[in-house]
């Protein structure tokens, strides 16, 4: 445990409700009836006294009308009601390119921004045109990462990456080639925020796979290693238990946002 241990913001900014066939992979194999099954978006704040880094940032405005998706509120807005500006840089890990991870990148044009070497090689690569990677994929944001790239602002690593005193980067893979999870030092133990390498609790209860995986073995393969993970909390990228099963902010992010551990 870090000696100066972090706060995790979690902020919900969108929800969509469809059905459990489409939230999982060949859920026909379970032999299970459907139904209906509630995804939520979200963004985490990381903070320890006056520093603050952001883990992805949610999906935009227009990313969200493409896709049918609702906006709870604007992400920046969120940000901006604990204090957090574009105008204030704050580092920026890009869990993966999915539009609903980068969708505000270009908003935050003085950050520098974290990613797996090869999550970025992937998007920025032919294959991500593919209709079945291009669906959760948005090039004009795809080339926000490269303008950053190209300014210097793009920090590229592989396998694990010490971003901080307290928060490390573990690059998994599996939903994407190089989704990654953060580890942070919190006051109520370690926190393991796994972004898509695990969407939902059920996906890790019952080893169902979402419904996009870019490799399939290596989700399973990034299912165990949470399962194994030593950590004292686990938040998934999607899910709504991450409303409930965390202490509520309160004010001025009441009903939209949980946290963990106190703020140095």
């Amino acid at each position: 445990m870090s000696q100066q241990p972090w706060q995790v913001v979690i902020i919900r900014h969108g929800t969509r409700t469809a059905r459990k066939s489409e939230a999982f992979m060949n859920y026909a194999f379970y032999g299970e009836a459907d139904g209906d099954y509630t995804t939520d978006y979200y963004l985490w704040v990381l903070r320890r006294g006056d520093e603050t880094i952001l883990v992805d940032t949610g999906y935009s405005a227009a990313g969200a009308e493409k896709r049918g998706r609702t906006v709870l509120i604007d992400p920046v807005e969120a940000l901006a009601r604990i204090g957090v500006t574009p105008e204030q840089a704050p580092p920026i890990v890009v869990t993966h390119a999915h539009y609903d991870h980068i969708g505000n990148i270009s908003r935050f044009a003085g950050s520098e921004l974290h990613i797996a070497s090869s999550e970025y090689e992937f998007w920025t690569g032919e294959i991500a045109k593919k209709p079945l990677f291009s669906h959760f994929g948005d090039p004009h944001e795809v080339d926000d990462l490269s303008a950053a790239d190209r300014e210097g602002r793009l920090v590229r690593f592989s396998g694990e990456h010490e971003l901080r005193d307290g928060i490390r980067l573990v690059e998994v893979g599996g939903h994407t080639p190089g989704q990654v999870m953060v580890e942070v030092d919190t006051s109520e133990g370690l926190v393991l925020l796994a972004s898509d390498a695990c969407h939902f609790v059920e996906e890790l209860e019952r080893d169902w796979l979402f419904a996009s995986m870019a490799d399939i073995p290596e989700s399973y393969r990034a299912l165990e290693t949470i399962r194994e993970h030593p950590a004292d909390h686990l938040v998934t990228g999607h899910d709504p238990a991450s409303m409930t099963d965390f202490e509520a902010y309160g004010e001025p992010l009441d009903g939209i946002a949980t946290v963990i551990g106190r703020r140095p």
